[in-house]
């Protein structure tokens, strides 16, 4: 297995971790917590956690970390978890779960753009084809096809929008500073810096009756252990090794999928056969956004499925 295959297998095992977020929500918020409450519970535990796991694997030393890499952890905390958590908040206020949710997954067409100038990496017809196929295969997932009772307000939208450039964001900045310190030391400042900001701006403990309900903790742990703690500490140590930025939120959509089959084998949830299309769009979405697709300015006899190069963006054909 080279090591392309195994950063986009981090990045999937990621996404497949943070599928069960919604799980740990609900079981949360049925102690009493609310959703602001359980955002800030996850990501100073997750801190806590890190910090213990970095000091034992890394030592002291590694918290030293250059200019540029500081600041790209502080972009981290303010933008993808502070600012995120804000947004997404707003546009699910204004526009309802679903469809707040797929408005998130035009991530990747953030990613694309900003990666080009950033990166200069090239879009190919795959990433175009990958883009319109997780789009499409997110909405019906969380839809099953129908948008009945969704309010398109202007404010909803523009919530939404910035939910999605927030979110394709996190493998751009943890890209660039994971190439410069560990895995594990860009995880715990990400989560130092979100909760430095949510605490100064959002002061979601007063959204609680009861902050040290002790039901609201122990889940807090679990949740801010293993699809928080350890599976940021993955994804890093996967962005870190990507070439191409903007197939990162497409291979972490698979969170969409995982969230979908815990709904239905934990709380009942009826998936239809549109839900169940949607989840093979997405999963192709992932495989398409890895091949190289032939064009008439190249003889080809089929697709090559190929996870990247060294050192330079894969170029279209």
């Amino acid at each position: 297995m080279n090591g392309a295959w195994k950063s986009y297998g981090c990045i999937f095992i990621a996404g497949c971790l943070w599928g069960t977020n919604g799980l740990f929500v609900k079981l949360m918020q049925g102690c009493g917590s609310s959703s602001a409450y359980t955002g800030f519970v996850r990501i100073v535990l997750s801190f806590l956690i890190l910090t213990v796991i970095t000091l034992v694997k890394e030592g002291p030393r590694a918290f030293r970390i250059s200019r540029n890499t500081l600041i790209s952890c502080v972009l981290l905390g303010l933008v993808c978890q502070a600012l995120y958590n804000y947004v997404y908040s707003s546009a699910i206020n204004s526009l309802g779960v679903s469809f707040a949710c797929v408005m998130t997954y035009m991530s990747p067409a953030f990613a694309s753009v900003i990666s080009y100038f950033m990166f200069r990496e090239r879009f190919g017809q795959n990433k175009y084809l990958a883009m319109m196929l997780n789009l499409i295969g997110c909405a019906l997932t969380v839809t099953g096809g129908s948008l009945h009772g969704v309010s398109l307000a202007v404010s909803g939208l523009l919530f939404g929008l910035a939910s999605a450039a927030c979110y394709s964001l996190v493998g751009i900045f943890g890209r660039i500073a994971s190439g410069e310190a560990s895995p594990y030391v860009v995880a715990t400042y990400n989560f130092l810096f979100g909760t430095i900001f949510l605490g100064l701006f959002g002061h979601p403990w007063t959204t609680v009756d009861n902050p040290l309900n002790l039901g609201i903790l122990l889940y807090g742990f679990v949740y801010a252990l293993i699809p928080t703690g350890i599976c940021y500490i993955i994804y890093f140590s996967g962005v870190s090794r990507i070439k191409e930025s903007s197939k990162v939120p497409v291979v972490a959509s698979v969170e969409n999928v995982i969230a979908v089959v815990i709904g239905v084998l934990m709380f009942g949830e009826k998936v239809g056969l549109v839900n169940m299309a949607g989840i093979l769009l997405v999963l192709g979405s992932i495989v398409v956004m890895n091949m190289d697709i032939p064009t008439g300015r190249r003889r080809g006899t089929g697709f090559r499925v190929r996870f990247g190069t060294r050192g330079h963006a894969a170029a279209p054909y």
